[in-house]
């Protein structure tokens, strides 16, 4: 074994984020090359492994280096990966203060430079969410992975430092949380083959199918059709629940079936239809027995742990089949959801505000590298903002008290607003909520008590205005808008039932949550946090969707 060979031999593997000072204890690094500039007797070469924003730069004399080292020198390309043994050294440039003198270098991986799609140029997000699988060793999104990895480190730290148990709820569910029907459904019945679907009315599927049509009088038919159209609505405005419901839609449905198509003609006896069956598919043959959804909210099953462990939380993927493509929303994200046993509403913001600024604060100190670049290149006066939700308290008002401050504001210059008609019962736009936070109070902002009709069932109803408000709150925070959504749990069995019923679900679908009503009830909250949100808010980025490694919205479901 040669002196170099047994200097490799015992070299120690570090992280380019841990080599800070000069030593003369062999090491090695390996990682990705950034940049090679190749000089006479000279190469250097910038490695990056993912541990930090700069890497580390590598320098490689030609006669201190053997042969095999030079001649992987001139095949040496951007996007490369590497190993390089050698020493920490004092830099003698002025952009860092240690750099690598190699003794070694090797090519692990080649990058053709022809066809490597990350040229060395600044590209656009929406250039690199085309290549989600290659965006991580950019600058930006390495910078947005570390800080969303320590921002969930550190959210579990808080939690486990307040005595919260981390609770796993499931991801597949037959409860829609929200009562909004945005859900994903999850089914093993072959839906490529639509004849072999069973239905509940034993009759034949809702297959596509070719039969005699009888000639219709189209007059007579729109004219049921407006009847029944009529009649559903004057039901909807008596509250009648989606399940009563039901059959009438289906008789509208069936009804509109019955016109002739534009591409069948006036004098057509044939047409292409669904055969009839006005019961839909029988979910009792599905893998579950029922239908089932992906979960749009880990709350419901968190709460029957605290109903038992007093303080928990989740921490996972949600999903929303929501047809939206701003810049805000993902088909899936994730949540952080604690719930407390014995706490009000207060409680819940209390901790909602100790948990973010614990949390960001510990990202400032972590992170300060990542945070500055955002700050530098993504959103001016970042540090200062993030600084300034952890020393200052947060702001709390009353729905009506926000509203109130908005109508004031926008009656100065309407044309200014988007959605300028605010009112008690709006539902908050975006421009509504970051407003109050950056421009009204310049802080992060708890507004709370909304009213009843904009918000979901489990929420408790306020006691001194008869109802008409909720004990839920949002937290709002410049850059963003909302970032938390909470409230206090209805835990009285018959007001829940009631509004479970109004809503037109299915009380047997949650009879084990009403179960925590029947037996032991207690006062509880709890509250969602939006996570990718958060590293929105944390990094200065704009589009959610920069936020996760791979992102999914309508019409994409890449890598």
């Amino acid at each position: 074994m040669t002196a170099t060979d047994a200097s490799i031999a015992v070299a120690k593997r570090m992280k380019t984020v841990d080599i800070t000072e000069a030593s003369e204890e062999p090491i090695v690094v390996k990682g990705w090359v950034r940049t090679v500039r190749k000089q006479k007797t000279l190469a250097f070469v910038e490695v990056n492994d993912g541990s930090s924003l700069a890497g580390i730069q590598c320098v490689l004399g030609f006669d201190s280096v053997d042969d095999s080292t030079i001649e992987e020198i001139n095949n040496l390309t951007t996007g490369s990966s590497v190993e390089i043994h050698g020493t920490a050294i004092a830099s003698q440039g002025g952009k860092q203060s240690v750099e690598i003198s190699a003794s070694s270098m090797r090519i692990v991986g080649e990058c053709p430079p022809d066809t490597y799609p990350l040229a060395k140029k600044r590209h656009s997000l929406e250039y690199l969410r085309t290549i989600a699988h290659l965006r991580p060793r950019t600058n930006t999104l390495a910078a947005v992975a570390r800080v969303r990895s320590t921002l969930a480190q550190e959210i579990h730290a808080f939690f486990a430092s307040q005595g919260f148990v981390f609770v796993h709820t499931p991801l597949i569910t037959a409860s829609d949380c929200e009562g909004a029907g945005e859900m994903f459904r999850v089914t093993t019945l072959d839906l490529d083959d639509v004849g072999s679907l069973p239905t509940l009315g034993g009759g034949e599927s809702a297959a596509v199918v070719v039969e005699e049509k009888e000639e219709v009088n189209v007059e007579e038919l729109e004219g049921k059709i407006a009847s029944k159209g009529g009649e559903i609505r004057d039901l909807k405005a008596e509250g009648i629940s989606k399940a009563d419901l039901k059959p009438h839609i289906d008789e509208l449905l069936a009804l509109k079936a019955q016109l002739p198509s534009e591409e069948d003609g006036d004098d057509s006896k044939t047409q292409t239809t669904a055969s009839s069956t006005s019961e839909g598919v029988d979910y009792a043959e599905d893998f579950f027995g029922k239908p089932a959804f992906l979960t749009v909210s880990g709350q419901l099953g968190g709460e029957t742990h605290a109903c038992a462990l007093g303080d928990v939380y989740t921490f996972g993927p949600t999903f929303r089949a929501e047809n939206s493509q701003t810049t805000r929303h993902l088909a899936e994200f994730h949540m952080v959801e604690p719930e407390m046993a014995f706490a009000d509403l207060t409680s819940a913001m209390d901790n909602a505000e100790s948990m973010l600024k614990q949390v960001v604060g510990n990202v400032l100190e972590k992170c300060m590298a990542d945070v500055t670049f955002f700050n530098n290149f993504y959103e001016k006066g970042l540090i200062q903002r993030l600084t300034k939700l952890v020393d200052t308290p947060f702001v709390r008002i009353s729905y009506r008290e926000a509203v109130e401050c908005l109508k004031e504001e926008i009656e100065k210059d309407p044309s200014k607003w988007q959605f300028p008609d605010v009112e008690f019962g709006t539902d908050l736009a975006t421009e509504h909520e970051r407003w109050l936070a950056e421009t009204k109070f310049e802080s992060a902002v708890f507004v709370y008590n909304y009213p009843k009709s904009i918000k979901a069932f489990y929420m408790r109803d306020n006691d001194e205005d008869g109802g008409e408000t909720v004990n839920a709150m949002d937290l709002l925070v410049p850059g963003v808008g909302e970032l938390v959504g909470g409230s206090q749990r209805e835990e009285r069995l018959d007001v829940l039932e009631q509004k479970i019923s109004e809503l037109g679900l299915d009380k047997e679908d949650y009879w084990w949550y009403l179960d925590l009503r029947r037996f032991g009830s207690v006062p509880h909250s709890g509250y969602g946090l939006g996570f990718e949100r958060l590293v929105c808010y944390v990094c200065g980025i704009e589009n959610i969707r920069d936020a996760i490694a791979f992102p999914r919205y309508p019409g994409n479901a890449e890598f």
